[in-house]
């Protein structure tokens, strides 16, 4: 089986909106799995994650047959197995002799179409399960190889209303827990393993290792999924889209754009033509960074747009946040489509798009997700335009671009650096931006991220910056009364961006940094520390 959620195909990017699918995905890959969409070594590595609406009749069936799968899991789900028309898996992976996974509704859905029986929690008087629990190891099975042991206990996480209340003929337990009962099930024989909580998310300490054994012990895969292979395929896929067409590509001075371009360079060469436009946006001396970093170390033909005027003048007044990534999408639009005309034409529009980026733009009716906020880099081009989209990094997640950065051969300086959004400064000052306010905050940026490395702490922080909120406080300066604005600094940890936590500076740092952009800003009087995390923040305040 494939991705092939809400009956769609993997290419539709809606199926991308199931959390728990994504980190499934997500988690595979860090085993050194391929999956469909996600090239890697082997093509026979192909992973299916099926949740909340199959159509057993018509496109699961028709991706089992074209894929040929080793194995199957069958991923979480929002929908209840004891609800008419909740889903069901095809009949055919049951019959095809492959072993299979099953993960919470996974689990619940296999033992009640193989003879089992599933109840809701309030049924049985027992309720359901939700959070950390504590699982008991009955007996050994080959999910457990080398891992858990029988009479163990060990922490995981449960996500469940509905229960298993009857195994399918076949099955024995192999661990419990006190909310679940048949917190694990295995049927040796066939190869059918189920488990009750979640392996997929960082809350399963040992998740990862409960999977690698499902897809190397019981599957038989290899897990030789590689950077250097994901650099491979796609320079051979670019090189099969594009054919002989010209591709401009749109660098916003972040890493994701800048290693999606030396990629596309690699496979194409001069085919490829990078326009840099500088919106007014970006940090202190950044532009300059850009420039240099492309025309000199890596000779790929760079057009430099200065449309400051241009953005900051359709953003004045504006306070709406999602406005202005509207207008900043669109503006990057016009601004590409002019200077493809003024190179010949184009026949492709290549972006740093990343999973993270679609998965919080998309929501669709039905779904279980919703629109966190738009990026200003997913939802197509407008039907005017000629170019087709590359997106190369579209199935990547922020640490994995760096990765690809270093076996592309880019400095450390550049590949190192904090995430910086598309939209630039223009989402680190809430409310109306004007030219004064985004020079106060690129001052406050510098010291704040001069200290961080000061402290030997860049590294270590997943994403650092300052932002300038349109609050203005009372302060007193030399005797003098001041009413000038608040500046919040931000700091998280993080892997890929899709959760986060704040970083646990000491207070004498945030005093020390606090007390250097008050003395040395002119404009700000108050400094804050933001400790929300992620949910239910966003990393960004805009």
């Amino acid at each position: 089986m494939t991705f092939e959620n809400f009956q769609l195909d993997p290419g539709d990017d809606r199926w991308e909106a199931v959390p728990l699918v994504r980190k499934l995905a997500r988690l595979l890959r860090d085993i050194g799995m391929t999956t469909e969409g996600h090239p890697g070594l082997n093509p026979d590595l192909r992973y299916g994650l099926s949740s909340c609406r199959w159509n057993a009749n018509t496109q699961a069936e028709e991706a089992f047959e074209r894929l040929k799968p080793k194995g199957i899991i069958l991923s979480g789900s929002p929908a209840s197995v004891c609800e008419e028309g909740s889903p069901r898996a095809p009949q055919v992976l049951f019959d095809s002799g492959l072993p299979i996974l099953g993960i919470c509704y996974g689990q619940q859905v296999m033992s009640q179409q193989l003879g089992g029986e599933v109840r809701p929690g309030h049924e049985t008087g027992e309720g359901g399960e939700f959070g950390r629990a504590y699982l008991t190891v009955a007996e050994d099975c080959a999910l457990f190889d080398g891992l858990w042991k029988t009479g163990e206990r060990h922490q995981v996480w449960m996500s469940h209303g509905d229960k298993v209340t009857q195994f399918a003929p076949g099955f024995r337990i192999v661990a419990t827990s006190d909310g679940a009962p048949f917190a694990v099930i295995a049927d040796e024989k066939r190869k059918y393993y189920g488990t009750q909580f979640h392996p997929e998310v960082a809350h399963t300490p040992d998740g990862g290792k409960l999977l690698a054994n499902f897809v190397r012990h019981v599957c038989g895969l290899a897990g030789d999924w590689t950077m250097a292979e994901f650099r491979k395929t796609k320079i051979e896929e670019i090189r099969a889209q594009v054919g002989d067409g010209k591709v401009i590509c749109g660098l916003s001075g972040g890493v994701d754009s800048a290693v999606a371009a030396v990629l596309i360079h690699e496979a194409i060469g001069d085919q490829l033509t990078c326009v840099f436009v500088d919106h007014g946006l970006m940090r202190m001396n950044e532009a300059e960074q850009v420039v240099t970093l492309f025309r000199d170390h890596y000779n790929i033909p760079l057009v430099h747009v200065n449309a400051e005027e241009m953005f900051l003048g359709g953003l004045e007044g504006e306070t709406d946040p999602e406005k202005k990534r509207k207008f900043i999408g669109g503006a990057f639009i016009d601004l590409f489509e002019a200077e493809a005309k003024k190179i010949g034409g184009a026949d492709f529009l290549a972006q740093g798009t990343l999973y993270p980026d679609v998965i919080e733009s998309v929501s669709f009716t039905g779904g279980p997700s919703v629109t966190i906020k738009s990026h200003h880099n997913v939802g197509g081009l407008p039907e005017r335009m000629k170019m087709k989209l590359v997106e190369p990094l579209r199935e990547l997640f922020k640490d994995e671009v760096r990765a690809l950065g270093r076996e592309l051969g880019l400095p450390e300086a550049f590949v190192g650096r904090h995430p910086f959004p598309g939209p630039g400064l223009a989402i680190r000052c809430p409310g109306e931006i004007t030219r004064d306010k985004l020079e106060i905050l690129r001052k406050a940026d510098v010291i704040y991220l001069e200290e961080i490395r000061n402290a030997g702490l860049y590294d270590t922080i997943w994403q650092a910056f300052a932002v300038l909120l349109p609050v203005q406080t009372v302060g007193v300066m030399g005797d003098a009364r001041t009413y000038d604005f608040v500046c919040a600094l931000r700091a998280v940890t993080s892997t890929d961006g899709m959760t986060a936590d704040y970083f646990p500076f000491d207070h004498e740092f945030l005093g020390r940094t606090a007390n250097r952009i008050i003395n040395e800003v002119k404009g700000i009087n108050r400094v804050v520390y933001d400790v929300t995390s992620k949910p239910p923040g966003t990393i960004e305040w805009e």
